[in-house]
């Protein structure tokens, strides 16, 4: 069973940083694609970002030369580095990764929030 484990959301004020992050554990035999996905209150899930093993990047054009996504393989790790944030940046982010754990599947983290104030 795989496990993900996000940190690194918050407060802040529009104009300013947040870097989450997202620690995968347990039976892991390969990584193919890692990634952050966002929900605003009323709002479908989006895809905000992500990074596949070979290190292409795909991003929703909203985030495109504000954030960046980087993953660092040996840790199973997956960062997303949050900058110039705006209010309709805030939601609650979540962490996915398509994986080999004894099978491939798509695994959720619990999701951590991001509330950016004007």
């Amino acid at each position: 069973q795989v496990q993900l484990v996000e940190s690194g959301g918050g407060l802040v004020q529009a104009g300013g940083s947040l870097r989450l992050s997202c620690a995968a554990s347990g039976i892991i035999l390969s990584i193919a694609v890692m990634g952050w996905y966002r929900q605003a209150p009323g709002k479908q899930r989006e895809l905000v970002a992500a990074i596949a093993s070979g290190g292409s990047t795909n991003y929703a054009d909203s985030v495109k030369g504000r954030f960046t996504i980087s993953r660092d393989n040996a840790k199973n790790t997956v960062y997303l580095q949050m900058n110039s944030l705006k209010p309709e940046d805030t939601a609650v982010y979540y962490c996915n990764i398509k994986a080999d754990g004894l099978g491939w599947y798509n695994y959720w983290g619990q999701g951590t929030q991001v509330t950016v104030s004007s």
